[in-house]
């Protein structure tokens, strides 16, 4: 019985290992094949870019955007939890104020390291 499920799985991983291989082999064949200069220069919205076109970021904008989506995932994971808050127990509860408070502990840390400044 056992054997079985295992053998559906192993199945169904090999399917969706081949699955995206084979569909791009199959757009490699099918795409066309007239490479020209205009087609390999880099396309900038449309755009001649003006100046250096390296520049450096500060890595502080990259901090407020990973945190601006660990929160934004919060609220994915906690919509399903209010959704079904009348039907939830004790420990339900409790879990998801571990949870918020896990998320608030890290706000707090990102409030004073600075990384919540826009500079």
């Amino acid at each position: 019985m056992i054997q079985e499920n295992f053998q559906f799985v192993l199945i169904l991983a090999v399917v969706a290992f081949i699955f995206p291989f084979v569909g791009v082999a199959v757009a490699w064949l099918l795409r066309p094949k007239k490479p020209n200069k205009l087609k390999t220069t880099t396309y900038e919205c449309g755009v001649e870019t003006v100046g250096d076109t390296w520049s450096q970021f500060k890595a502080q904008y990259y901090l407020f955007a990973l945190i601006f989506v660990i929160f934004d995932v919060e609220a994915v994971f906690l919509f399903p939890w209010a959704v079904a808050y009348n039907q939830l127990t004790l420990y339900a509860l409790v879990e998801a104020f571990v949870f918020v408070g896990i998320l608030f502990m890290g706000l707090i840390y990102a409030w004073r390291v600075n990384a919540l400044e826009w500079q």
